[in-house]
């Protein structure tokens, strides 16, 4: 498990590290081409500025030779006729090499004049009068000779006519030794300081991400002791926040404490079970002791009323483990109100009659679960009514109701849920009802439960008990428009 959170650890290390390493790469990448296409603009609006102050000069009439060129270290020119040759340079500029747009627009004027194509360049220089600028500007990158060195230049390109009518073309160059200084020292400082912000990053994670599990090695360990120690009592501890760690914590807390329930539910029915079975074990071992020693007292009518209710009690106890393992029942359909009349007709030996008022309706579901849940309330009914008990049958909206009336003393309100757990019988159920086991009701309501519906018991207006029976109806005996149960 170590070995697996460390993994966890370095996982989420390495995938923090190269998001971070991407972002920042990208990041980079898009400061550099920022930072360099602002300094190119600032050298094209340098070198444009100086190329149209020398073409104004030109369109004004003035001669070369007197032409206020500025240093060539700082903005080279050059001027050239419409054939391409240069006629001035600036100071000290011993030679340009002008590429890109500036140079086809070059050639592009001097084919024009040999008679090649390129009609738009032609246009355009036809379309300058003597003393006219071009609006356009052309740019782009070179080099530039100066005092025997050569450097990278950004170059601008104009057209004008002098007054004299003479076409020319002005080139001005800014230097792009700023732009080249500026965008080299971010790279390298972007070089030294992202390995450095990786390993910055990567140990916080680190950190981080180990502070983060330590909680969760605590809640597998705890778990692990609590499987060593078979103790359900005990519980993992539970972190002061409330991130997802301190959820899983109260959430694995919950299932402790649901499957300490269900264990301690578990021993309590092996227990009841087992006392509820010793009695007629104990009763019927008895009667055939005292039979094989003297058969002529045998008690053969006891005999087979203990071993109907051993039967009885395997019964149910095979019926709440299947119900307890989530065994679903066979669906199929049924007439309740036909089903009570048979299931009731089908009953001997009641000492009060059952009365029957039942209303048509189908519902889906087991018959012979169903038959249970009728059998075991009608059972119960005729262990405490006095003189009658009454079966209904009525639909609620989307529900049919199954109602049994008894007129004894009822249940009171603070044992009417409890009724309904298993091996529980009231005080007077006992004195009642030697052989029953408790496990009628749970049975009942488990089967109700399964079949989507509910069971309840409240009193009836003579003061007796009611139980009813909810079950959905059959999807085509339902009204079209649902409702909730009332």
């Amino acid at each position: 498990m170590r070995r697996r959170m460390r993994s966890v650890r370095a996982r989420a290390t390495l995938a923090a590290t190269l998001v971070v390493a991407i972002a920042l790469v990208a990041a980079g990448a898009a400061v550099l081409l920022a930072l360099r296409a602002s300094l190119i603009g600032q050298a094209d609006t340098e070198a444009d500025s100086v190329a149209r102050n020398a073409a104004s000069a030109l369109s004004n009439g003035l001669a070369y030779n007197d032409l206020d060129l500025p240093d060539g270290d700082e903005n080279p020119v050059e001027i050239l006729d419409r054939k391409g040759k240069p006629v001035v340079f600036g100071e000290d500029v011993e030679g340009m090499n002008v590429s890109a747009k500036a140079s086809d627009r070059l050639n592009s004027v001097a084919n024009d004049d040999a008679g090649d194509t390129d009609e738009g360049a032609a246009d355009e220089e036809d379309a300058l009068g003597p003393g006219d600028i071009a609006d356009e500007t052309w740019y782009g990158e070179g080099t530039a000779t100066v005092e025997g060195e050569t450097a990278d230049y950004r170059f601008a390109g104009v057209d004008v006519v002098t007054k004299g009518g003479v076409p020319l073309t002005v080139y001005a160059g800014a230097p792009l030794s700023a732009e080249q200084d500026a965008v080299s020292t971010a790279l390298t400082a972007m070089l030294i300081g992202l390995p450095l912000l990786l390993v910055t990053v990567s140990g916080v994670t680190y950190v981080v991400t180990r502070r983060a599990l330590r909680p969760v090695e605590g809640i597998r360990a705890e778990m692990a002791a609590i499987t060593a120690s078979e103790d359900l009592s005990r519980r993992v501890p539970e972190p002061a926040t409330h991130d997802e760690v301190a959820r899983l914590a109260r959430t694995t807390n919950e299932t402790l404490a649901a499957l300490e329930a269900s264990v301690e539910r578990q021993r309590a029915f092996v227990a009841d079970a087992s006392h509820e079975l010793r009695s007629p074990i104990a009763s019927l071992r008895t009667q055939l002791e005292v039979g094989a020693a003297h058969p002529e007292l045998l008690d053969v009518d006891g005999a087979v009323e203990d071993t109907v209710r051993l039967q009885r009690l395997a019964a149910d106890l095979l019926l709440l483990a299947r119900l307890d393992a989530g065994e679903r029942s066979a669906d199929g359909r049924l007439d309740l109100a036909a089903f009570v009349h048979e299931e009731a007709g089908q009953r001997v030996g009641d000492r009060v009659e059952v009365s029957v008022d039942a209303e048509s309706v189908e519902v889906a579901g087991s018959r012979g679960q169903l038959a249970r849940v009728l059998g075991n309330l009608l059972d119960n009914a005729q262990r405490h009514t006095r003189t009658s008990v009454a079966v209904t049958v009525r639909r609620s909206r989307e529900w049919a109701v199954l109602g049994v009336a008894d007129d004894g003393t009822g249940v009171p309100a603070a044992e009417r849920e409890r009724v309904f757990e298993r091996f529980v019988r009231l005080d007077e159920a006992r004195t009642r009802d030697d052989g029953g086991a408790g496990l009628g009701l749970a049975i009942a309501r488990d089967v109700a439960v399964r079949h989507g519906g509910s069971l309840t018991v409240r009193d009836t207006p003579t003061g007796g008990a009611l139980f009813e029976l909810r079950l959905p109806l059959a999807k085509s005996d339902r009204p079209a428009q649902s409702a909730q149960p009332v």
